[in-house]
């Protein structure tokens, strides 16, 4: 069984940092793209980042570039994504998801709340 459990958000004041985690299980996670979402309230689920399998390319999305970093460890089967200068606009519950036999594949969510 596929599963992904994200861990690290919480409480942040404007202009500081949050690293999340996702840590993976029930597939060969070395082998498959990896991706960051969130939703806020009232809100559509938006594309955070991605990460190939390898770790070799990463994408973002226009409203964090050049503040968050998407990353894997493979020997740990975990994603992260590291989130410096954060905005109030940033607040959401954040999500790691994988496509798994032609299947989306989520974790639980972990909120993100930023605010003074």
């Amino acid at each position: 069984q596929v599963q992904l459990v994200e861990s690290g958000g919480g409480l942040v004041q404007p202009g500081g940092s949050l690293r999340l985690s996702c840590a993976a299980s029930g597939f060969t996670f070395r082998y498959y793209f990896m991706t960051w979402y969130r939703q806020a309230p009232g809100k559509e689920r938006e594309l955070v980042a991605s990460i190939t399998a390898a770790g070799s390319t990463t994408n973002y999305a226009d409203s964090v570039k050049g503040r968050f970093t998407i990353s894997r460890d493979n020997a740990k089967n975990t994603v992260y994504l590291q989130m410096n200068s954060l905005k109030p606009e940033d607040t959401a519950v954040y999500y790691c998801n994988t496509q798994y036999y032609n299947r989306h594949y989520w974790g639980q969510g972990t909120q993100v709340t930023v605010s003074s």
